[in-house]
């Protein structure tokens, strides 16, 4: 059925889970019409729709991951499938052929790099030929870094005539922890990896997600060291293996607009001197351990921080555009909420509400590379997003 004669135009998939739950609520904050909550249990979603406040008459569709035709009825009856069911190689897979089988447009959170090129593998040329957008990495990983380089790179352009060819992403605040579901995705990716050796091959590349193109030598990112563009020490990012591999497909998906020759790295800003040291090497150690995430009780995937929590988080990246011959710019992306949840369900919202409005040749696209200027002007309008030029 042509996408514009279907019933829905965004149907929420896992709307009963914890985050699906904070995206159908902003849905209904924002006033939008025309969508449907959708799960494995009807009675949850009922109740979940009455908890947030929903129109009592908004649809609730019954799919799971298990049952292959319930998604692809699902898909059949929307314009946007928009899922937070992960980890999404576990319950992925089925979905993402569904909506490339039909010509549905897709968006989720994922950030498990090995699995979204075996989706690249599987599915590209389905859903190039269908005309389906095949969206990962709709939230905290990756849109503000995906969409801070190439909002950089529009200003290097615009002042030097050319895009930067070294670019760094330093995290300079972030106030949130890490959601239930982003420590069962890294838990699953490294069951696979021990099983695969062909995965951590693919782990370890940052042009994992462009098959057919390796570019220059990258930045592993994985030790401290003293940074002279930021005048700190910086320490190792836990979201930068996504976010780089995320950033190099946009690029290579915009015919290589940052140029074929383009550095990308990811860390966190410490302080200067010998306590930024301290500090950098510290997040180093953590990060290699087998609890990367820190001492205490870790979230079980379905839960998150509290409304409160969710409300006083923030980030704050810098973007640093080095030329060759010594100018550069700087961009800075901020965001209004904790990344893993509350500006984590605005992005992914907005990102299915641009899909809508946005025509672009289907595929298995980043938000960088198919829709970078739209989204960007929603997320500044709608999802408490911020892009600055700095200096």
């Amino acid at each position: 059925m042509a996408k514009s004669k279907r019933e829905f135009d965004i149907i929420v998939y896992g709307a009963s889970g914890f985050t699906g739950r904070l995206v159908a609520e902003y849905l209904v904050a924002r006033g939008i019409k025309g969508w449907a909550m959708a799960g494995r249990n009807e009675a949850k979603l009922a109740e979940v729709r009455d908890l947030i406040g929903a129109p009592k008459d908004t649809p609730l569709v019954v799919a799971d991951a298990s049952a292959p035709e319930s998604l692809t009825a699902m898909c059949n009856r929307t314009r946007v499938v928009l899922t937070t069911v992960g980890p999404y190689q576990l319950y992925g897979p089925e979905l993402v052929a569904a909506c490339a089988a039909t010509g549905t447009d897709y968006v989720d959170l994922c950030g498990e790099p090995a699995w979204m090129r075996e989706m690249i593998e599987a599915h590209d040329d389905a859903a190039k030929a269908s005309g389906a957008r095949i969206v990962f990495s709709c939230g905290f990983d990756s849109i503000p870094f995906d969409l801070g380089v190439w909002f950089l790179q529009q200003e290097a352009v615009k002042r030097f005539g050319k895009p930067a060819p070294r670019v760094k992403g330093r995290v300079r605040k972030m106030a949130g922890g890490a959601s239930g579901g982003t420590i069962a995705s890294l838990t699953e990716t490294m069951k696979a990896a021990a099983k695969n050796p062909k995965i951590v091959g693919l782990l370890r590349s940052s042009f994992c997600l462009t098959p057919g193109f390796e570019g220059p030598s990258q930045p592993t990112g994985l030790v401290p060291e003293y940074d002279s563009a930021t005048g700190t020490w910086t320490a190792p990012f836990i979201m930068a293996p996504i976010n780089t591999k995320n950033v190099h497909r946009s690029n290579a998906l915009l015919g290589h607009a940052y140029g074929t020759d383009f550095v990308y790295d990811e860390m966190m800003v410490t302080t200067a001197g010998e306590a930024g040291k301290a500090i950098a090497e510290g997040i180093a150690t953590a990060l290699k351990s087998a609890n990367p995430f820190g001492s205490g009780t870790l979230p079980k995937q379905g839960e998150g921080p509290s409304k409160e929590e969710r409300e006083a988080g923030h980030y704050d990246v810098l973007f640093i555009g080095e030329m060759p011959d010594g100018q550069s710019v700087r961009a800075v992306v901020t965001g209004d909420k904790d990344p893993g949840y509350g500006s984590t369900s605005k992005m992914i919202a907005e990102s299915a509400l641009t899909l809508l409005e946005h025509d672009s040749p289907g595929g298995v696209v980043t938000p960088g590379g198919v829709m970078a200027a739209p989204l960007l002007k929603r997320l500044t309008a709608h999802a408490g997003l911020t892009f600055d030029i700095e200096g």
